[in-house]
């Protein structure tokens, strides 16, 4: 083109393709922006995958904002001397397993801006959900599987369609039943099913699964709690490792129902989870509320993930349990409740305790002791000669 007026004393004619439509730039502004976005990239990552943890080790539903919000809550009733509501507490106590859970997430909330904390804590949120799901899908088949060998059902429970398990199912429903009540009763059956005021199943009545044997004393309804058969095969044999530890291909169900010394010769070790995700080697009374809930969604005939199934609600559920192990009323039951967690890790991790010595009592063992005692020897010859 030709421009006109007093520019026309040059000729400013260009082609089109030596028209650029970029402004240079140094090749290390570049980079850096480049290597900028990768951290942010990486750092959204780690926040999805430091997430998953959440669901199953800190809290199922309390979104992590009522958290972060009771404890700021909870220092400002401290200054001012105000008791907590148990309700309140177990937030509290909730954000306290936050923070050992993602030791580095109290520090991030109390430097970043509104916005950008509002971005991570989105960002845990989507990384907790989505293994919350995950979870679920995995569990919703091999419930089914292992109902299906330890039961024998007739028919057998399909492990890819939920519609007729529940209380709709027998093998189901007996697990699945209050512990007060024994599902044989024809009368005790029926008005389950048809959801009488009489047999309301409630988040308030243990269920049969969650107990030893299948058997509840009503005298005595803590023994055998927490111990069942289904409960214990899978946190031990499969639940805790697929839930807690990243993805493996899952192993034949006959090697899952195989007589334990069959399974520790063809595991590698002592036969145990070897846990390195999260460095896990205790189990905790967060991650068997979390499982319990997830058995009591994968026996049920619900077919999507929610708060509330009838008359029984899984939020009050899991509270009771977390309640049961961290809100005993005394010395007494606390120590009945330490040998019960000691038990689950035995049973999931065996009996070695190498990880759990402390730097203090290694250092007074014999061998640390012994080179203590020659060099101290070593010192008061030398001091003499």
């Amino acid at each position: 083109m030709t421009l006109s007026g007093d520019d026309s004393a040059g000729d400013l004619s260009v082609s089109p393709r030596e028209v650029s439509l970029c402004v240079p730039t140094s090749p290390h502004a570049r980079a850096k922006r480049r290597i900028t976005a990768l951290m942010e990239e990486v750092e959204a990552l780690k926040q999805d995958k430091a997430g998953r943890a959440i669901r199953r080790m800190v809290a199922l539903y309390s979104p992590i904002e009522d958290l972060v919000a009771e404890n700021d809550q909870h220092c400002e009733d401290r200054d001012s001397g105000s008791t907590l509501e148990n309700r309140q507490d177990r937030l509290q106590r909730s954000y306290i397993k936050l923070a050992k859970s993602l030791p580095w997430i109290h520090e991030r909330l109390a430097t970043l801006e509104h916005e950008e904390s509002e971005d991570m804590l989105r960002k845990l949120k989507q990384g907790a959900d989505s293994a919350c799901g995950d979870d679920t899908g995995t569990l919703k088949d091999l419930i089914a599987s292992w109902i299906n060998i330890l039961h024998c059902p007739t028919p057998l429970i399909r492990t890819d369609d939920k519609h007729h398990r529940g209380f709709v199912d027998d093998a189901c429903g007996r697990l699945l039943c209050p512990a007060e009540w024994h599902w044989e009763d024809p009368i005790i059956k029926a008005g389950i099913r048809d959801r009488t005021t009489s047999f309301i199943v409630s988040k308030n009545l243990w269920p049969m699964f969650m107990y030893e044997n299948y058997e509840a004393d009503a005298k005595n309804l803590e023994r055998g709690l927490m111990k069942s058969k289904l409960l214990v095969m899978l946190i031990v044999l499969k639940g805790f490792k697929a839930i807690f530890t990243p993805p493996l291909p899952m192993k034949s169900m006959a090697m899952a129902m195989a007589p334990i010394s069959l399974r520790i010769a063809d595991a590698p070790g002592d036969g145990r989870i070897k846990p390195k995700s999260r460095r896990m080697r205790k189990v905790t009374p967060r991650a068997i509320a979390y499982t319990a809930c997830q058995i009591r969604f994968a026996l049920s005939n619900i077919t999507s993930w929610r708060t509330v199934d009838g008359d029984f609600d899984y939020h009050v559920f899991w509270n009771n349990i977390v309640d049961f192990f961290e809100a005993p009323p005394g010395a007494a039951v606390r120590s009945r409740i330490n040998q019960l967690l000691e038990w689950w890790t035995r049973k999931v991790f065996g009996r070695n305790h190498r990880e759990d010595l402390m730097p203090n009592v290694v250092s007074k063992m014999s061998v640390n002791a012994l080179a203590a005692q020659r060099q101290q020897m070593e010192d008061a010859i030398f001091d003499s000669d």
